[in-house]
């Protein structure tokens, strides 16, 4: 019998483990589930050990499983670091990069963004991933997170590659039929476009002028978790939003919103995220610096 473990294996055993399915992990990684799940028979075979509790209806990882999980990780990274190092003396960065964002900022600019690095580093296979919830990059197994907004947890580095704020804004007829609010407890009787922000409680604004921080509770008849549709819902006149510079500043220069309570901000940088063990990842420091770059070329503004 060989027993040979295969890097590979471990691969799509740590996919496995971090989806809890192997239909998931199979289609993250491209895969038929049949050949994940003889991949992983292979590798509990070498390893002479059950690594999952199968039901019917999730994976659950086995106490051995856990243990053998945080070995692959490490080995893994070693791999990767191997391959980056040889790829450092060639002057190009190699492996893989999985990066995670929002899903209208993701869209927007993280795509096309890594679609233009790709075009200059084709040594790196970049899987890009949307959220609408945070991202906890180092135990769920993303390289890097492209994130709008401050709050990052401390066991995370964050690089910051953009200044962005959020602003409030409403379309012209919006304004023209319900008034233009004067001060924040005015939003109490308007109707606010909630989104569901990766960083921020639900239908909970806060909001800087000056130095000070405020807090607004609103509400409307529309909320989402998707920005764009929410945007879309404030062109249309349905009500006021709260909304990163970087998405609706074209649509104020166009005439379509209006900036409302322009004294009143909210932060919302932007920033790439990754786990402490990549600090020293050429891949990502590669892709940091393309990502910083892009965005000022963009007009997005750097710092």
């Amino acid at each position: 019998m060989n027993n040979d473990v295969l890097p590979a294996d471990l691969r799509v055993f740590c996919a496995v483990v971090r989806s809890s399915s192997f239909s998931a992990a199979a289609a993250g990684l491209g895969m038929s589930p049949a050949y994940v799940t003889k991949r992983i028979r292979v590798l509990e075979e070498a390893l002479a050990t059950s690594l999952f509790h199968r039901t019917t209806r999730r994976v659950v990882t086995s106490e051995a499983g856990e243990r053998i999980y945080h070995w692959a990780q490490r080995i893994l990274d070693d791999v990767d670091h191997l391959i980056e190092e040889v790829g450092v003396t060639r002057g190009e960065p190699q492996g893989s990069l999985r990066v995670c964002s929002s899903f209208g900022f993701g869209r927007r600019v993280v795509a096309p963004a890594l679609s233009a690095f790709s075009a200059q580093h084709p040594s790196v296979q970049v899987h890009l991933e949307a959220f609408d919830r945070l991202i906890d990059v180092a135990a769920e197994g993303y390289d890097l997170d492209v994130r709008v907004g401050d709050e990052i947890a401390p066991h995370l580095i964050a690089r910051p590659l953009a200044d962005n704020h959020r602003v409030l804004c409403a379309s012209p007829a919006y304004l023209q039929t319900h008034g233009t609010p004067k001060n924040l407890d005015d939003l109490a009787a308007h109707d606010c476009l909630v989104i569901k922000e990766r960083d921020h409680p639900f239908g909970v604004w806060r909001l800087q002028r000056g130095r000070r921080e405020h807090t607004v509770k609103v509400h409307g008849p529309l909320s989402t978790n998707n920005g764009e549709m929410a945007v879309n819902w404030a062109v249309d006149g349905r009500g006021i939003i709260l909304r990163s510079t970087w998405d609706v500043n074209p649509l104020i220069e166009q005439g379509r919103l209006v900036h409302v309570l322009p004294q009143y901000r909210q932060q919302a940088n932007i920033w790439a995220v990754y786990p402490s063990r990549l600090n020293a990842s050429a891949k990502v420091r590669v892709c940091v610096e393309f990502l910083e770059t892009y965005l000022r070329e963009q007009g997005i503004s750097g710092r």
